[in-house]
């Protein structure tokens, strides 16, 4: 019950930014005292940092608690379908260090070269005294990488290398941590749910637009990973297509979409990957997959909120804010043009993590592991 009250606490004290002892007992139920000596033992094992005093109430000024940014670290590893990163995060989700790498398509041997080699300088940049401070390492990559073979124009052979592949055996060999992998778009999820907009919703839906597209759902702040780990798979939601048939949202909403139509174009599409920040280059060539991308998310998530009542859908990618907000905005116009009859329109957001959002959310895993409140845990005690 102790174990469960710490993470509760450490929970809604992320999930605020900072709390008070009194704020605390009054949001859990906690006796004043119980909180009391909950938080100095939090804040004794470096875990939580006390802030500024609160004046202008009646009483003793109250002090609010938050996260100490020193007080856990984790490493995260986002394994992509033409990149991979890796990353130092603080207990806020700030990244310390990253290392990126860029591919054609990923096979398994050069993706533990690169996580061995990583990791290593990944510890350098950290101080010896706060290596043990490390909760994990999170790893995020897409599930049944060998069925995508066509799509990310990768040798057959070269893919099936993943099917019996055991990644996270393979990684044991180049650190001792603690490992946890999850799916990609899901990993994201958490991400924007940490330190993202999802903080101020209870439940929301969400969507990445990656070299593919995926996403996740949160139910009462928590990641529903659901029984196989792949729950908020909306690539594979079937949509209406502009010619009138249906086809699967990754036909129609993705980056590996918007690559092909530029290679189309005789355009080289390789800046997509190498500066996900950045596209610059390819400006008024995405417009028409801008609108389309909207279209199909549109689609996706009126799908979505027809079966639980989301009241908000949150959108991000790996490209850059104004493409972000521009699909965002493509997306509410479309939904404004759709048969809403019966359904609550929910709020469309921008995400506010953006290609990181994978990484991060890997580096999490740990984190809500070995610190904080998620339904998982909650079976568990």
């Amino acid at each position: 019950m102790r174990a469960y009250n710490e993470r509760l606490v450490l929970s809604l004290v992320r999930r605020h930014g900072g709390l008070a002892k009194a704020d605390i007992a009054r949001s859990t139920g906690l006796s004043a005292q119980t909180v009391s000596v909950i938080m100095r033992g939090l804040e004794e094992e470096g875990l939580l940092v006390r802030g500024e005093p609160v004046k202008g109430r009646v009483g003793q000024p109250s002090v609010p608690m938050h996260l100490a940014p020193d007080g856990a670290f984790s490493i995260g590893l986002k394994i992509g379908r033409r990149s991979a990163d890796l990353a130092l995060v603080d207990f806020l989700g700030e990244v310390r260090l990253q290392l990126h790498v860029v591919y054609p398509y990923p096979t398994p041997e050069p993706i533990i070269a690169f996580v061995e080699d990583g990791i290593g300088e990944l510890l350098g940049a950290l101080p010896k005294t706060k290596r043990k401070r490390l909760a994990g390492l999170g790893v995020a990559y897409p599930f049944e990488l060998w069925n995508w073979s066509e799509e990310v124009g990768a040798p057959r052979d070269k893919m099936e290398l993943w099917r019996e592949f055991d990644l996270a055996e393979a990684l044991g060999t180049c650190t001792d941590l603690p490992i946890f992998v999850q799916n990609d778009a899901t990993a994201a999820c958490g991400a924007e749910l940490i330190v993202g907009e999802g903080s101020a919703y209870i439940d929301f839906v969400y969507l990445f637009v990656g070299s593919f597209v995926g996403g996740g759902v949160v139910l009462n702040n928590s990641v529903y990973a659901g029984r196989s780990g792949n729950a908020g798979a909306f690539g594979s939601m079937p949509i209406p297509t502009e010619y009138g048939r249906a086809q699967q949202l990754i036909d129609e909403a993705s980056i590996f979409v918007l690559e092909n139509q530029l290679r189309a174009l005789g355009v080289d599409p390789s800046p997509l990957w190498l500066d996900p920040n950045d596209w610059s280059g390819f400006q008024g060539l995405i417009d028409p997959w801008i609108e389309r991308t909207g279209e199909s998310l549109a689609h996706a998530i009126v799908a979505a909120c027809s079966v639980i009542d989301f009241p908000a859908a949150i959108i991000d990618g790996g490209f850059p804010r104004d493409v972000r907000r521009s699909v965002v905005l493509a997306t509410r116009r479309a939904i404004e043009g759709l048969d809403l009859q019966g359904i609550e329109t929910p709020d469309v957001l921008e995400g506010s993590v953006g290609a990181n959002a994978r990484v991060i959310g890997a580096a999490a895993l740990p984190f809500f592991a070995r610190y904080l409140v998620n339904q998982n845990v909650l079976l568990k005690l």
